[in-house]
Parts: structure tokens; C-alpha cells; sequence
């Protein structure tokens, strides 16, 4: 089975609105619906559980049910961190007697854009290697800077880095093991699931991000998709 596991516990204090960043309305649609669609349409996604905000649960619910996203079937509280929040949802999945085999995607509630080729993308690599992480190149000059961000002497070949996204995809049981490490080794505030394997010695293997998988944090990120929404691929681009 694979399942779905959206994170949408975040307050959204850098988007400075009334109401949670997943929960704003985009085209007459919130947020985290934008993202449920996209899994909810995936053939090979069977399951969708999200994480959120303890008193947001039953709104989650009704919109799910008013947009018929008929594959969601936990709704869980969040923790005091995303390392928390995913680590709550997973427990989830294993009390309702999910197999350590089951393949979780975890993946941010607000990157709406995850497009079917991502998802199938992640999953190939995971039937591959065991695991998969959404990534994209990194295009610009980049500079390491020790005093906080005045100056710099230090730049990183660019060809060397590459910027993480989500889906992060393990099998369930990868995934317990993980955080169990995690409680033991005391590493906590680990919100992506690809840093804590890293902390653990796990190789990270990745899979095809994109520009568009977009992470919706702050207004203009949300401004961005609006407009990529609005945005059709021109027949000439290949």
C-alpha cells in the first residue's frame, strides 16, 4: 500500500494572515486541498493521511468531504515540531495496523504543486534503491558566509549541491526506525525526513523534483502559485 502523509501542523507565523497558511483559500480552494488533489488523483497513491492542527482537524474534514477526497483516512494532531507532527502521523498508521512495508510519502501540506510525474518519479526511485528524496539542482552561486550573512569568503561549486523537496518516500517500518533513533540519539527538530537519515548515517537517493514543487510559506510564494496556476505550458516549449 502507499500512503500519503501530508504535514499541515505548521501556524504559518511568516505568512502573517488570520488563519493557517494550508488553510487560505486559493482559486475557491484551500491550501492543503490544492496538495490532496494531487495524490488524490495519483493511480498508484492508494491512501492519504495529514497532520494538523489540533483545532483545524473537523474543518479538514468537511473540506475533504466538500471536495471529495475520497482517499483520506486519518486525520491526526500535530506536535510542538514537524519532526513531532510527521513522527505523530506515522504512529498513527502503525496503530491502525498499517505493515512495516506499507511506502509513506511524506510531503509538505503546502507544496500544491507536486505533479503525477514527481509522485511516480519518487516511487520508481524508492522500488529501486528503498528510498527516495524529491530534489532539484542548485542554479545559482552560492556562498558560505560565518557572520551571519554580511560577507563572505567561502564560495560551494554549485555543481555539488542540490536543493531538497518533498516527497520524502521510505517504507513505514524505515521510517518508525528513524524516529525511534532519533528519541534514542536525542536528535531532535528534524522536520525533513531525508536530514534525520542523514543524521543516521542513511544514504539519501534522489528523485525528480521541480521549480514549480514550490513550497508556500511566505505571501509572494503565494502569489507565485496563483499565477502558476493560472499559467499554461506553451505547445513550442518541449
Amino acid at each position: 500500500m502507499v500512503i500519503a502523509l501530508l504535514t499541515a501542523a505548521g501556524s504559518g507565523t511568516r505568512m502573517g494572515q488570520d488563519i493557517p497558511k494550508q488553510f487560505i483559500h486559493v482559486e475557491e480552494k484551500p491550501v492543503i486541498i490544492h496538495t490532496m488533489e494531487a495524490f488524490q488523483n495519483h493511480p498508484m497513491v492508494d491512501k492519504i493521511v495529514v497532520v494538523t492542527i489540533p483545532s483545524w482537524m473537523d474543518v479538514l474534514r468537511a473540506y475533504a468531504k466538500q471536495f471529495n477526497i475520497t482517499k483520506l483516512e486519518w486525520v491526526v494532531p500535530g506536535g510542538a515540531t514537524g519532526q513531532e507532527s510527521i513522527y505523530n502521523g506515522l504512529k498513527a498508521l502503525r496503530d491502525a495496523g498499517c505493515s512495516d512495508d506499507d511506502i509513506v510519502m511524506v510531503h509538505d501540506g503546502n507544496r500544491c504543486l507536486v505533479s503525477s510525474e514527481i509522485i511516480s518519479n519518487s516511487l520508481a526511485v524508492y522500488r529501486k534503491h528503498g528510498s527516495a528524496v524529491a530534489v532539484i539542482p542548485c542554479v545559482e552561486a552560492v556562498f558560505r558566509s560565518n557572520d551571519s550573512g554580511e560577507s563572505s569568503t567561502v564560495s560551494i561549486p554549485r555543481e555539488q549541491l542540490w536543493r531538497t523537496q518533498t516527497p520524502h518516500t521510505y517504507s513505514l517500518g524505515k521510517l518508525l526506525w528513524a524516529h525511534a533513533q532519533a528519541k534514542e540519539k536525542g536528535i531532535v527538530n528534524t522536520a525533513a525526513s531525508c536530514t534525520l537519515m542523514q543524521k543516521l548515517g542513511e544514504t539519501v537517493y534522489f528523485s525528480k523534483g521541480s521549480e514549480e514543487n514550490l513550497k508556500i510559506t511566505t505571501t509572494d510564494d503565494l502569489m507565485i502559485f496563483k499565477a502558476l496556476l493560472n499559467t499554461k505550458k506553451e505547445n513550442w516549449l518541449k
